[in-house]
């Protein structure tokens, strides 16, 4: 079976799903963008979405849009190459949140399309308005989030099946779509990232080097920014430092936005906070150390003796799990993508996303007595191992339903047949 992937970043979300499928004997190819990678033994065909004149102006609301229907043009383009050159793919996997597979029906109309269902924008409910500090009343705000809900709806009448990594992102999709997705995780590797005997960070700068029963307390997001609760970390900080003198933070991200705008008046949110909060922190026991490989991260979770896991309702990050999968005690908020995987009290603890109090309290009783919370850490390592393995439970869902999906395209199963995915 041949199976085109389609991502502007690939391999993006499909590193094990497509390295699984080639490994099988199927014949994976991949169209990406200028920064996508490439995998061993899989094609890889990369677009350029930048027209040869330019960016044309358009609608400020627009914009969003444009870029997305620019995306879809230079895939199409190159599709159309690709198939007059011999590509004819029994499926099409991809992320349609970059407006990539908008004409792939009007290319491949008969070829069923298995979308990653990451997020839909929500008007309400989600992470828009959700932080009071960030809320914009002017209706122009709403209207632009309307707006950049076009290309995902248009792909969402598109889509044979869609795949979701949580319950909770699946429900994002409004609810005439939902019985036409399936809710499973890109998985985590538990057989690598795991607790390890003789775990250590050794943080350079500082001349430190951090071992299992020191109070670590780690805090990580790819950047240091609102959507992940950086700024109600940052501003609890005073009060943990006061309460645990000796504890040593350590923050991972860079300085960029993901989600979410940059601040007003420029610079970094790390910038922001740090001014704001000038003279209120020993900075001699608070670490930054940017963006980190992965090797070094999963120590860290090894060493920690509380992870700090914060963000508005939003996409659920690959983090929080691979630091439960180390047995790292994790306080989350309790907001709804975080409470689909901790129980609070059961694998992890919960607190108020807005109760800086709350979070430090937390903080310090787990940094006071880490033997009574080391069972916190434990189940979670046995969550993820029973509900999240790459190799045992994940991939194998995965196949399957690529099977599954690509019988829609050879007229052995129709989407009704295919059943309700929850």
């Amino acid at each position: 079976m041949q199976v085109l992937f389609i991502h502007q970043n690939f391999p993006g979300q499909y590193p094990h799903l497509a390295a699984a499928l080639l490994a099988r004997g199927d014949q994976p190819v991949a169209i990406g963008g200028p920064s996508a990678k490439e995998l061993p033994g899989i094609p890889l065909h990369r677009y350029n979405p930048m027209p040869a004149g330019g960016v044309p102006a358009c609608h400020p609301w627009a914009e969003d849009f444009q870029i997305k229907c620019l995306r879809a043009e230079a895939v199409a383009r190159l599709l159309e190459r690709l198939i007059g050159q011999g590509l004819a793919p029994d499926l099409v996997v991809g992320h349609p949140g970059w407006g990539e597979l908008l004409a792939i029906k009007d290319l491949l109309p008969a070829v069923p399309v298995l979308h990653h269902v990451e997020f839909v924008y929500q008007l309400a409910g989600a992470d828009v308005g959700f932080d009071p500090e960030f809320a914009s009343e002017a209706w122009r705000a709403s209207s632009r989030v309307r707006l950049k809900r076009a290309s995902q709806l248009l792909a969402l009448h598109d889509l044979d099946w869609g795949l979701a990594p949580t319950h909770w992102q699946a429900a994002t999709a409004p609810a005439e779509f939902q019985n036409r997705i399936s809710v499973i995780h890109e998985g985590i590797d538990t057989r690598h990232i795991r607790p390890r005997a003789g775990a250590f960070v050794k943080l350079h700068r500082a001349g430190l080097t951090l071992e299992p029963g020191a109070e670590v307390v780690s805090f990580v997001a790819r950047n240091l920014e609102p959507y992940r609760g950086f700024h109600r970390f940052m501003r609890m900080l005073p009060q943990l430092q006061a309460l645990r003198p000796k504890a040593q933070v350590v923050i991972v991200g860079g300085e960029g936005v993901s989600y979410g705008s940059a601040p007003a008046a420029g610079g970094s949110w790390k910038s922001v906070l740090l001014d704001e909060l000038e003279g209120q922190l020993d900075l001699n026991r608070i670490h930054f150390v940017g963006n980190v490989p992965l090797a070094v991260l999963h120590e860290l979770f090894r060493v920690t003796a509380c992870h700090v896991y914060l963000t508005v309702p939003f996409v659920l990050s690959w983090s929080l799990l691979e630091a439960m999968a180390c047995g790292a005690v994790v306080i989350g908020s309790a907001t709804a993508p975080v409470r689909e995987v901790i129980r609070d009290g059961e694998n992890g603890l919960l607190v108020d996303f807005f109760d800086g109090d709350g979070l430090a309290e937390r903080i310090t009783a787990v940094l006071a007595d880490p033997a009574a919370h080391r069972p916190l850490g434990e189940a979670a390592r046995q969550d993820m191992v029973a509900h999240y393995d790459l190799t045992t439970v994940c991939l194998p869902q995965q196949l399957a339903l690529v099977d599954r999906v690509a019988q829609i395209g050879q007229g052995q199963i129709g989407v009704k047949s295919m059943g309700s995915p929850h």
